[in-house]
């Protein structure tokens, strides 16, 4: 693919602007076109979000409505991973912030599952939550808690589990422990810091060291932001999500590490277009548009039937920074 055209065949601006959902408009003509289109905190009272902040429980989370294997993760667990889910449909869809009284709520409860060291432990059981933490941190800092020394202490603490090639992993899986064992553990394990990093894991750090105005420009995001470049459609060097085929399983929010989640912190962090990995990551999303505007990739967590918009949105988004024009026409 030659760099030269900055078109996509189609525009998808039309379709996004008449998906019916005023969220989806909203950001197509904040993001995309750069229009002046009022106060986010309209988005606050839609349907949508109000039917949500309904379902909040007094003490700030969200309970999991599915069965839970009580004999591996005790019910609060589950309610850590719901309360994830939602407050990122928040955040992400709508804009809330610590400005709303319910998301200072949903930020204390995530604090309170904070442990001395920094971590937000639970999910996982008692092992350290090397994915988790880091995605919480990040939807922490984009609700306006970039500069509480909670979440400062969560960065210290992820700079200390880093591996010697400067990447993340699971740390339960460096010593070789399945899933269940690992959440029966009484004590959390430590990384064998010699194993090479997991993308699945160093992905999701990346997006908390791109939230935060501070770390964005460090050394240390620039070199996260190449190491996993490298790795784009290759397979994980650890079980969970190993395949190559989940870098075409994508979701919004941004969940695990997928294309779109990568290729939106490395273009924020602005890897140049000229990166052949880059290159790559592009030529992969534009031969993946249909004739609608849209993309075909497989979606998956979420039943949200506009699905298709957000991710035809984030796709724009990262397209927009690398030069792409994005036409309402």
């Amino acid at each position: 693919m030659t760099f030269s055209r900055k078109k996509l065949k189609i525009s998808p601006i039309r379709s996004l602007l008449s998906s019916g959902n005023p969220a989806i408009e909203y950001y197509t003509r904040r993001d995309l076109l750069d229009e002046n289109t009022g106060r986010e905190e309209d988005l606050w009272e839609l349907p949508a979000v109000l039917r949500i902040l309904r379902k909040q429980m007094d003490d700030g989370f969200w309970k999991y409505p599915g069965k839970i294997s009580g004999d591996l993760r005790s019910r609060e667990d589950y309610n850590q991973v719901e309360t994830y889910r939602v407050f990122g449909e928040l955040i992400c869809k709508y804009g809330l912030n610590k400005n709303h009284p319910q998301i200072r709520k949903a930020a204390e409860f995530f604090f309170s599952c904070q442990t001395l060291e920094g971590d937000f432990r639970g999910i996982y059981g008692n092992q350290y939550t090397t994915t988790y933490s880091p995605a919480i941190m990040e939807l922490l800092i984009k609700a306006g808690y970039g500069n509480d020394h909670r979440v400062k202490k969560g960065f210290q603490w992820l700079f200390s589990m880093s591996q010697d090639d400067g990447g993340w992993v699971i740390p339960f899986r460096t010593s070789g422990m399945n899933i269940k064992e690992a959440l029966l553990a009484s004590a959390p394990e430590l990384p064998d810091r010699s194993r090479p990093f997991s993308h699945l894991v160093t992905g999701m750090v990346l997006r908390a060291l791109t939230a935060h105005p501070k770390y964005l420009k460090s050394e240390v995001t620039r070199k996260t932001a190449k190491i996993l470049a490298i790795r784009l459609f290759q397979a994980d060097k650890y079980p969970d999500r190993r395949g190559k085929e989940y870098w075409e399983r994508v979701s919004y929010p941004f969940w695990f590490t997928d294309i779109i989640s990568a290729m939106d912190s490395l273009s924020i962090i602005g890897l140049s277009r000229e990166n052949p990995y880059i290159k790559e990551g592009l030529e992969f999303l534009i031969h993946k548009q249909n004739d609608e505007g849209l993309f075909d990739l497989k979606i998956v967590r979420g039943s949200d039937k506009d699905l298709k918009y957000w991710i035809c949105l984030a796709i724009c988004r990262i397209l927009k920074r690398y030069g792409f024009k994005l036409e309402n026409k």
